[in-house]
């Protein structure tokens, strides 16, 4: 029988929402898990707002102070869906009270502070996991199977993209509950943290570490009302990012980042090319992942010329990742299966000792990368990440 897993949940918005989801829906569809998920406190600083939030999701009990929601003994695990700024003090409560941390990406506001955050959890010994779940839609767990495989062979090149277009309008405010991702002193940075870090989190698991990077920004609009001043303010994060960088494997790679790409909602995409192989994802068709085969593995020759191109591999199959747990071969499944994906492997990595990926300590491989991205921006030249992690399951 599965024992209890009490989950406390600070913050009621869009994250929370997501994930929310996935606690309770996980036991469902993944019943081998030897711990049930039970929603036991959701906090909000909106007394109101967090109860319906509560009678929504069914969360047991709510709070309106995090650091009571932490100090419980009726609390596992705290999963953290609130702005950037606030992730560190509550990561750093949560594991001083033996609390297991679960923490919406990025992990931090900068790399100093990752650092203390990782020091806090391993000094503690507290499970912890952040959430990048775009490494969980079967189609990209499928690109890594290929890589693992050999299928790719040595990596030539790595592109992505993630393109959205809803903070165009210049009369669009920053700050608040809604919009405070154009807050520099909420978010740290705009695209590059926000965005940009999904693709470099997969990037790097898919193809290892991020040496160096060379970038540019900007920041289309100066000045925004802020909505808690009530002034006209400075803009402080960046609209659109581009960098290139090399791996440690030696592939080049370009990624770009933009929330100024009309017509364009949540456009992500990345390729990796190799000697033998190529893969290429798009997040608007989920369901596939494209493969070119140059060299085929089992016959430890070339792919015959007449048959060579690009296939198109629809992941539903029971043989793709995670699809043995839901419906049958041809029936799709979306973004709000990538969180369930996340939970499954958390809980697993509580059963198993080996710990769900990323945790903090991976996490802050790709907050050192976006930092040197934002360096490389300001100074114009060339910076090293400072990443040696390898890919990690």
């Amino acid at each position: 029988m599965s024992r209890p897993y009490r989950i406390g949940m600070i913050g009621c918005g869009f994250m929370g929402r997501a994930h929310s989801n996935a606690w309770r829906r996980v036991a469902n569809f993944f019943p081998e898990l030897g711990h049930r998920p039970v929603l036991q406190a959701v906090c909000a600083r909106d007394g109101a707002k967090v109860q319906a939030f509560a009678g929504t999701w069914g969360y047991a009990s709510t709070e309106t102070d995090w650091r009571r929601l932490i100090e419980r003994s009726d609390i596992d695990a705290v999963d953290i869906c609130v702005p950037n700024h606030l992730h560190s003090g509550i990561a750093l409560a949560a594991a001083a009270n033996g609390k297991a941390v679960l923490c919406e990406k990025p992990l931090a506001m900068d790399v100093a502070e990752g650092e203390a955050m990782v020091a806090a959890v391993e000094r503690a010994g507290v499970p912890t996991m952040v959430w990048y779940n775009y490494r969980r839609v079967p189609s990209v767990s499928l690109a890594r199977q290929l890589v693992e495989e050999g299928r790719i062979g040595r990596p030539y090149h790595y592109r992505a993209q993630f393109l959205q277009d809803w903070t165009i309008a210049e009369d669009l405010p920053q700050g608040g509950a809604a919009l405070w991702r154009l807050d520099v002193g909420s978010a740290g940075s705009g695209v590059t943290g926000d965005l940009l870090a999904h693709n470099i989190d997969t990037a790097m698991w898919l193809n290892g570490p991020i040496t160096r990077v060379l970038a540019e920004t900007e920041t289309f609009v100066k000045e925004r009302l802020h909505q808690e001043t009530g002034k006209l303010q400075p803009v402080g994060i960046d609209d659109a990012c581009i960098f290139i960088c090399r791996f440690a494997n030696g592939a080049m790679g370009v990624f770009e980042g933009t929330r100024y790409a009309r017509g364009h909602k949540a456009l992500k995409t990345f390729e990796l090319n190799g000697a033998d192989g190529s893969v290429r994802f798009d997040l608007h068709e989920p369901e596939y992942l494209d493969y070119f085969e140059y060299r085929a593995r089992e016959t430890g020759g070339k792919v015959p010329s007449h048959t060579a191109g690009w296939r198109r591999i629809h992941v539903t199959n029971s043989e793709h990742p995670y699809m043995s747990h839901w419906w049958v071969p041809g029936l799709v499944i979306g973004y709000e299966h990538s969180f369930v994906h996340a939970v499954a492997d958390f809980l697993k990595g509580l059963e198993t000792g080996v710990p769900a990926q990323p945790d903090f300590r991976s996490a802050l491989q790709t907050q050192k990368v976006c930092e040197a991205v934002l360096r490389s921006a300001e100074s114009g030249r060339w910076e090293q990440t400072g990443v040696t992690l390898q890919g990690e399951s």
